[in-house]
């Protein structure tokens, strides 16, 4: 859900040097976790609400076991050698998106995939029972603006590419709390407030307090439609790629005002003029799916859901088929222009010549080349491995790798995946195939055994299961401590006995909803930390990176001294390597992950052909005319010689010697 808005407009007086990697790693205001201290076991210890359950590695530490393999995730060995213009490593949303755009853009592209499916944490396995075929979904399974044209930036992706994915659609997200069950509603503002008079210990204030914040954020809000996160590009060319937002900001100058806000922790803004506890506890909610509750998490993420889920055309979308249907449609995009995925091929190293990235090696010990520029969208952890230890790598790249693998991340995850016989089953009391069950407000809500959420798809999607059954994902919040994980062996008998003790709780959320769901289980599968991290690829399993709103990750670029952004950015200090996904800017989530690949395109092509895609995109629906940056993109592009100077030095292909 993360959404980056007005800001964008904003951008536009601030020199393009802003979007230079910074080599010096930005200050603190306030300490999330520490990266020398290891406090995972307090953590787990206390999880009062206050507590902020981050994780810290040392990542320069050789791991003390051997990570499993399972089968099913293949053993890497596929992909030939080759030359390309652009290599991806990694088919997660934003890899994919970076990679289909770029073979839009007319690159010779290939994306490589380490895992047997792509998708990244958007994928969905089946299992065969009693010869019958059931499905089920491993990531994220709430999205917003998937139906229609939209400002969802996938979506803005599907329709440039041409390309459709088929979905249900559902209006409300089930609570399940100590107080009991309630539906969040969306698509109706006036639905909303009357759940704060039925729910809230003073509904009467709850209106008005909710009602305050949207209006101390509507000039925010409200600037999603002046530019969009597919306008960006890092180098000088967005001052031409934005240009559109000029007419709103000039008729909105309170948005300089509020500029810093954005990035900064959404909860200083709740603080003061949110009381009530029921509001203040449904804030947290929506804010936890980027990782952080109110308190760490960007304004901005709250931006998109003040001021577009109240529109009475908003809906959540399930894709038909499983979210896997988002990675096969961007998939079909890549090809459909030229581009390629490999799966079964996994990165050992990227290959750095001469201070520049020219490509990557592969773990069958191909050799593959990229004239133009490697994009890794591997966390940052494995990012950095992948640079290795023997090759020698521009002046201040150990730094950055060091401190890009230490930085913090969110715990694991675990998984349960239930398939049920559903004869006689009445689940007329709910509305949604989406819950959250939270056991106890006074916890955190990072704690995996107090949070977790559930996902019934096939109430709405049926080609998931046999006919008279339900396929059911339960996932604890991303606070699952690893280090108990990591010292046992899969397949023991103590590993077993830790996978059912920790997957209790998430049995017990879904008897909140289907008491005897035991009686009624057909088969049920436990998602181990240790198999997250295998099957998503995720380092340690983790959730994502967990650098707070308010502060500035290291190389966040320069504009860390104006703005802090809590994410690092695109561009890294060796020539020719870019990095996209959840652990860069904008941030966590697909839309922000698709995102993130679309302006790592952006930022490898001339300015004068970002503009142009702009202008198409214009044309595919009155809902994206928002995004033609007008004739003042003209005005910025030919009066400060954008083309000459885009894409910026480091990614001219020009630059490249071939041997």
């Amino acid at each position: 859900m993360a959404r980056f808005s007005a800001a964008l407009a904003a951008l536009l007086a601030i020199p393009s040097s802003a979007f230079v990697p910074s080599t010096k790693p930005a200050t603190r205001s306030f300490s999330l976790s520490s990266t020398t201290e290891n406090r995972n076991v307090k953590q787990t210890e206390n999880t009062s609400r206050e507590e902020i359950m981050t994780f810290s590695y040392d990542m320069s530490l050789e791991p003390k076991y051997e990570k499993p393999t399972y089968p099913g995730t293949g053993n890497g060995l596929s992909g030939d050698a080759g030359e390309y213009d652009v290599v991806v490593i990694g088919s997660g949303m934003g890899g994919l998106a970076c990679g289909a755009l770029s073979a839009k853009y007319g690159d010779k592209v290939l994306v490589l995939e380490s895992h047997i499916k792509c998708g990244g944490s958007a994928h969905t396995f089946s299992r065969m029972h009693k010869g019958e075929k059931y499905s089920f979904e491993v990531g994220p399974s709430i999205f917003e603006g998937l139906d229609r044209p939209s400002l969802n930036p996938l979506r803005m992706i599907f329709d440039l590419l041409e390309e459709e994915m088929p979905v249900k659609t559902y209006t409300g997200l089930g609570y399940w709390t100590p107080t009991g069950y309630w539906r969040f509603p969306i698509g109706s503002k006036s639905a909303f407030e009357q759940l704060l008079l039925e729910q809230a210990e003073d509904g009467p204030k709850a209106v008005e307090e909710w009602n305050q914040l949207r209006a101390r954020l509507k000039t925010l809000g409200g600037s999603t439609t002046a530019v969009s996160l597919l306008n960006l590009r890092q180098d000088a060319g967005f001052l031409a790629t934005t240009a559109g937002s000029l007419p709103f900001v000039a008729t909105h100058p309170d948005v300089f005002l509020d500029l810093p806000l954005t990035f900064d922790s959404l909860h200083k803004t709740v603080d003061q003029i949110v009381t009530v506890p029921f509001l203040r506890n449904f804030i947290d909610t929506m804010c936890i799916f980027c990782g952080f509750p109110a308190k760490g998490a960007m304004t901005a993420h709250m931006l998109y859901i003040l001021e577009r889920f109240f529109e009475e055309s908003a809906c959540y979308s399930v894709p038909i088929g499983g979210t896997c249907e988002m990675g096969n449609t961007l998939q079909r995009g890549l090809e459909k222009f030229g581009g390629k995925l490999q799966l079964n091929a996994h990165v050992d190293e990227i290959i750095v010549e001469n201070g520049r990235a020219t490509g990557v090696r592969l773990k069958n010990g191909n050799v593959v080349k990229a004239k133009k520029a490697v994009v890794s969208n591997a966390t940052p952890f494995d990012t950095v491995k992948m640079l290795g230890t023997k090759q020698d790598l521009p002046e201040g790249v150990a730094k950055w790798k060091e401190q890009l693998g230490k930085l913090p991340r969110h715990g694991a995850i675990m998984h349960l995946f239930i398939a049920i016989d559903a004869k006689d089953l009445d689940l007329s009391h709910i509305d949604d195939p989406a819950h959250l069950v939270v056991q106890d407000w006074g916890r955190s809500l990072q704690d995996s055994q107090n949070l977790c959420s559930f996902f019934i798809p096939s109430i709405l999607d049926k080609s998931l299961c046999p006919e008279g059954k339900h396929v059911i994902h339960v996932y604890s919040s991303g606070g699952e401590p690893y280090e108990p994980w990591e010292k046992l062996t899969p397949g023991s008998a103590e590993y077993e006995a830790y996978k059912e003790e920790r997957a209790n709780v998430l049995w017990q959320a879904v008897e909140r909803c289907i008491p005897d769901i035991r009686e009624r289980v057909e088969f049920s599968i436990i998602g181990s930390p240790l198999a997250h991290e295998a099957f998503l690829r995720r380092d340690r399993g983790t959730y994502g990176m967990a650098w707070a709103a308010g502060t500035s990750a290291p190389y966040a670029g320069l504009l860390r001294n104006i703005l802090p952004f809590p994410f690092p950015d695109l561009k890294t200090p060796v020539d020719g390597l870019l990095r996209c996904g959840d652990s860069c800017f904008p941030g966590i989530g697909t839309p922000s992950a698709a995102a993130s690949g679309a302006i790592a395109a952006n930022t490898m092509n001339p300015v004068g052909k970002h503009i142009e895609m702009l202008k198409e995109a214009s044309t595919r629906d009155p809902t994206y005319k928002f995004l033609d940056p007008g004739p003042l993109a003209n005005f910025y592009r030919y009066g400060l010689f954008l083309d000459a100077i885009t894409p910026s030095p480091e990614l001219k292909v020009e630059q490249v010697t071939t041997p």
